[in-house]
């Protein structure tokens, strides 16, 4: 191991030599890209003259052929300033590692450098600088010194690995070389982990393990769910996946294919650059709510996940947690299920008729009908009357008049016994023997719980033509805070592969969540696998989060740090001074991001409220807010997930506040957004949940 300043060894001096070697290629590669562009700018401008100039006397055609010749011109040139941004990143930092490998029946060995992106030196004709999702970039993840195999396009290569080495290179300067025989990834990792947070998620190319590799580079499972602890980087890997299926199919596969479903705005800003920092194109997001409002045609207005969440929270209405429960259950969708065909079964009650003195058996017409089930009612009428005609043309060899057509659309249309899709749905609950399971929200609104029962309902009686059949990739995160309803629906209106990720410890509604198994029975031949090792907090603070609510299979990563602080106060105002100590410290310390994780939105606003009163800069998320930045960030646990803060204090946590089940997971998803420092506070007695307060309390009062 070495470091920039230290004494080099022959190796270390090696690795320098080449590093200054690969970055004067760059310099020549981006000086030639510079005099392309310039070279295709001017190319196109002069085009573009004459076009203008010759146009009286230039024909339609030719016109039309420079006008190609301008869009090739800027289409290339357009590739050259991919390139030009490419090898900019490349100048940063060129490659992480190293690895020599010597293919069986091979003579000799050639370095392998491994970076965030390839370059190949036109000058030399030699790839300088390998992508790490490249076929040979799996070794370096997989494989230390010794046997090893990859894939290649061409079949499985046998070897060995015969060294192997890590790099941090930072503004294209050498920092770290690792020369070992050992797991070097994680001698980085360490440092990376203490390194402070971003105001977004970073890449993780250099530090990928064997077993998130594996996932990475699964390119064969129709759907692949992914149930990760706390801090496993299970987001960053599906994303990292993501990139890879660009890189590997990129000849069916393009960014506009792809469509990510985010729990919230501000989480979907958070992970917004990790595919373009890998050389791709952002891709279309969509929260859940957005995605029903589409599909029920903003004919609805219902309550979002989030303010169902708050109701829970604030009034812990047992009535409401029971029908929550219920329509969270497969009981409940196989039971909406049965209701879907019964409607079915008897909304059409087809009759004999008698059109231009023929007859037309009602057995024809209910043929005709149920073939069409999944056509929009109107569009199944209509569909009937034409088959309808079409068959009695052939019968009788007579043409209907129109007023003949309009006499069978309308008994057509009279032999539909149908009621509003709303009260169709509401009926369900009738049918079902239980009518107290269907309330309204305030202000008449439908209750979050019945919105995507409702979407079901209309897809299987209605259909729904899918705005999504472009989606080639779906990717869902937080999957435990969706039903099996929801996923049902999903099923029906994307027929594509998936990625599906989230971890059943964190729900933050329990009483309307799914597990890793009940979402795989949503999808045929999905896979699903496990992290387990937690990368995000130190040792100290997954440990208290443990003693909160246990996870037997979170293995913590041993990277040690303060360990956290439940501090009783002795009053609320002597509680929020605390606090606002703790912000001032953080403010003069090295840390980029301070999460204050509070229970409630009413909470977060009035601690937000108060703290801003002598503390600059302090921001409270919402549900409208649309953005993460660094600082000093007040919000809920709710709006924290998939966060990450270099400090959390998470105020309030008394007996009183934090006392349910529902409570206990919202506290522990507030502990582990916590990279470095974790403080919680409360006055009056601490929460049950808490590691003993005897052991870690400070007393603070005024």
């Amino acid at each position: 191991m070495s470091t920039e300043n230290a004494p080099q060894t022959p190796a270390e001096q090696e690795e320098h030599a080449r590093l200054a070697e690969v970055m004067a290629r760059l310099q020549r590669a981006l000086e030639a890209t510079d005099r392309r562009l310039r070279a295709y700018a001017e190319e196109v401008r002069e085009q573009k003259e004459y076009l203008w100039e010759a146009r009286a006397d230039m024909d339609h055609v030719e016109k039309i052929s420079t006008r190609q010749s301008i869009e090739q011109s800027v289409m290339t040139g357009e590739t050259i300033l991919d390139r030009q941004k490419r090898l900019k990143k490349l100048q940063r930092a060129p490659y992480f590692g190293r690895l020599d490998f010597a293919a069986d029946g091979a003579t000799g060995t050639d370095p392998i450098y491994i970076g965030i992106h390839h370059f190949y030196d036109d000058n030399s004709g030699e790839n300088v600088v390998y992508d790490w999702r490249a076929p040979i970039a799996s070794l370096f993840y997989d494989y230390e010194t010794g046997p090893a195999r990859y894939e290649s396009p061409d079949g499985v290569v046998d070897g060995e690995v015969q060294l192997k080495r890590q790099f941090r290179i930072r503004h294209g300067k050498m920092e770290l070389m690792i020369d070992s025989n050992l797991h070097v990834v994680d001698e980085v990792l360490q440092e990376e982990l203490a390194r402070s947070s971003d105001d977004s998620m970073r890449n993780i190319v250099a530090t990928i393990q064997r077993d998130q590799n594996a996932i990475i580079r699964n390119e064969t499972a129709p759907a692949l769910i992914i149930q990760g602890v706390a801090g496993s980087g299970k987001t960053s890997i599906a994303l990292h996946r993501i990139a890879f299926l660009l890189y590997r199919f990129k000849e069916t596969l393009s960014s506009t294919d792809i469509l990510i479903i985010s729990p919230n705005r501000v989480f979907a800003d958070y992970i917004a650059n990790v595919l373009p920092e890998l050389g791709e194109e952002q891709v279309n997001e969509i929260g859940m709510e957005t995605l029903a409002d589409e599909l029920l045609e903003s004919r609805y207005r219902f309550q979002t996940f989030f303010e169902q969440t708050a109701e829970l929270l604030e009034n812990d209405d047992e009535a409401m947690k029971e029908r929550l429960r219920y329509k969270a259950s497969p009981e409940f969708l196989k039971k909406l299920g049965e209701y879907a065909a019964h409607v079915e079964e008897n909304r059409f009650v087809a009759e004999d008729l008698w059109i231009a003195r023929r007859l037309i058996p009602g057995w024809l017409l209910e043929e005709i009908f149920r073939k069409h089930r999944n056509m929009g009612m109107s569009e199944r009428i209509a569909q009937v009357v034409r088959e309808t005609e079409q068959k009695f043309g052939i019968q009788y060899n007579y043409d209907l008049m129109p007023e003949d057509r309009r006499a069978l659309r309308e008994a057509v249309k009279g032999m539909i016994r149908q009621s509003t899709l709303r009260e169709t749905y509401k009926q369900f609950f009738t049918w079902l023997g239980r009518p107290e399971l269907f309330k309204t929200a305030k202000r008449g609104k439908l209750e979050y719980a019945d919105v995507f029962p409702l979407i079901y309902l209309k897809m299987r009686l209605e259909g729904i033509r899918s705005p999504y059949r472009y989606v080639k990739h779906l990717l869902i995160d937080e999957m435990q805070d969706y039903t099996p309803v929801q996923y049902a629906v999903i099923a029906r209106l994307f027929r594509c592969n998936k990625t599906i990720l989230g971890d059943a410890n964190q729900s933050v509604n329990p009483y309307s969540a799914s597990d890793a198994e009940q979402i795989q029975q949503a999808f045929m031949q999905a896979s699903r696998v496990s992290l387990t090792k937690s990368y995000r907090s130190s040792y100290e603070i997954t440990q208290f989060a443990q003693q909160i609510a246990p996870n037997p299979e979170l293995e913590a990563i041993e990277r040690h740090g303060e360990p956290p602080r439940v501090v009783r106060c002795r009053t609320r105002k002597a509680e929020l001074a605390h606090i606002e100590e703790q912000a001032m410290d953080f403010q003069a310390s090295g840390h980029n991001t301070l999460g204050i994780i509070c229970k409630t939105q009413r909470q977060a606003k009035r601690t937000h409220d108060r703290l801003s009163e002598t503390l600059e800069g302090i921001r409270l998320l919402t549900e409208q807010s649309s953005g993460f930045a660094p600082g000093i960030i007040v919000c809920t646990a709710h709006m924290a997930k998939g966060l990450e803060f270099d400090r959390v204090i998470i105020p309030e946590v008394s007996e009183k506040n934090y006392r349910t089940d529902m409570e206990r997971n919202l506290l522990y998803v507030a502990c582990t957004r916590a990279m470095h420092r974790l403080t919680v506070t409360h006055t009056g007695a601490p929460a049950a949940f808490l590691p003993a307060a005897d052991e870690v309390a400070v007393t603070v009062s005024l």
